[in-house]
């Protein structure tokens, strides 16, 4: 699904350099590189404060907890998402909220967010999934005239551009009150381990959060409210710091892989290939298909069969999960019950060569043709 040891390959000669100066100094914590990162994915994102942390999931728990919401608050999300966005709600006491996804785009449906908020709802975590913004202008419109926030779950979408009917156009993560991501070694922007970032224009929760992220120190032996230990070690943010640079040609090989797959499916009645919405521009995190008239876990075993790497994200939402049935929810999402049985997401990476293409296009279209 994703060919890191290629990737590395074509860095190794800065990575390792770096690495060598990092390791001989021991300045492993809090160093000079994760500052460097900080400043430059500021700049990359157009956004005023980046607070590295450990993980994405952290950087979810984190904001929220930031937020200073009470057990019982309502938190709408999309059920069609990674376990990661909807557990940390609960993590924290509050109740999720899900609801379905728009079909076409995989992320959150503004209507049934509108239809979701009661007295009770606090903040929407909408999810970036696959690699394309969720619709944002409408969310933001709601979120002002019920005096909610907003957490963007950017794990799978930074460097994505949402546009805004006026023209303006805004980075992923840089939209809401907060913006989260991963950099998971898989995701478009990874580095060798396990890290993540949070965003904000808001001066104030900037202050929170590098407090919550920093065992709710002021200063040092200062703990004025409860925190965590959550850190980006020196060599991720190193990592990190060479891969922004090649960010955006990582993005294009992806987009130029999408286009390959787009132009052998598109005329295939049983293949939707992934809709591509004008209000933003796809990463392509992942390359998600839709079967129709064939079952997809089939193709999926056939796949398999052929050397061919090909995953399901996701095939349990997140409203069907054990962890949730304390909540008692009371959830009816058949589009995102129907998704869970349609999608299958191909391989996407940045080494994606055209040999390799054109054999897994043959590989899925030979199936496809065969069962009808």
């Amino acid at each position: 699904m994703v060919d890191l040891v290629s990737q590395y390959e074509k860095i190794k000669s800065t990575v390792l350099p770096l690495f060598e100066e990092i390791m001989s100094k021991a300045q492993f914590i809090n160093g000079p590189e994760v500052a460097a990162f900080q400043n430059e994915l500021q700049d990359y994102l157009g956004v005023k404060h980046v607070i590295p942390c450990a993980n994405g999931t952290d950087a979810l728990q984190i904001s929220l907890m930031a937020l200073g919401l009470k057990p019982g608050d309502e938190v709408i999300t999309p059920s069609f998402t990674y376990i990661a966005t909807t557990e940390v709600i609960a993590l924290l006491g509050l109740t999720p909220v899900f609801v379905e996804v728009d079909p076409n785009t995989f992320c959150i449906d503004p209507e049934a967010v509108k239809r979701a908020i009661t007295s009770k709802t606090k903040a929407i975590v909408p999810v970036h999934l696959y690699g394309q913004s969720a619709d944002m202008e409408p969310l933001i419109k709601m979120a002002k005239a019920n005096n909610l926030f907003i957490i963007e779950d950017n794990a799978q979408g930074i460097g994505a551009e949402y546009n805004f009917s006026s023209g303006r156009r805004l980075k992923t993560g840089a939209i809401g009150d907060i913006g989260c991501t991963s950099f998971f070694p898989s995701k478009n922007l990874g580095c060798f381990g396990d890290g993540g970032a949070i965003c904000t224009n808001n001066d104030d929760l900037a202050i929170k959060i590098r407090m919550i992220a920093n065992h709710g120190q002021s200063k040092k032996y200062h703990h004025d409210v409860v925190g965590c230990n959550s850190r980006l070690d020196n060599l991720q943010a190193g990592v990190l710091r060479i891969k922004l640079r090649e960010l955006d040609g990582y993005i294009a090989s992806r987009q130029k892989a999408a286009s390959f797959y787009d132009a052998a499916f598109k005329e295939n009645e049983n293949i939707e290939i992934p809709f591509q919405s004008e209000s933003s521009s796809h990463v392509f995190h992942q390359y998600t298909i839709k079967l129709k008239g064939v079952n997809r876990d089939d193709l999926h075993d056939f796949l398999k069969g052929k050397d061919v790497p090909s995953m399901i994200y996701y095939p349990i939402p997140a409203h069907k999960q054990k962890m949730f049935t304390h909540f008692n929810l009371v959830c009816e999402l058949p589009k995102t019950d129907q998704l869970t049985e349609q999608v299958l997401s191909l391989p996407m990476h940045t080494e994606l060569e055209q040999e390799q293409l054109s054999y897994i296009t043959q590989e899925v279209l030979n199936f496809v043709n065969n069962s009808k």
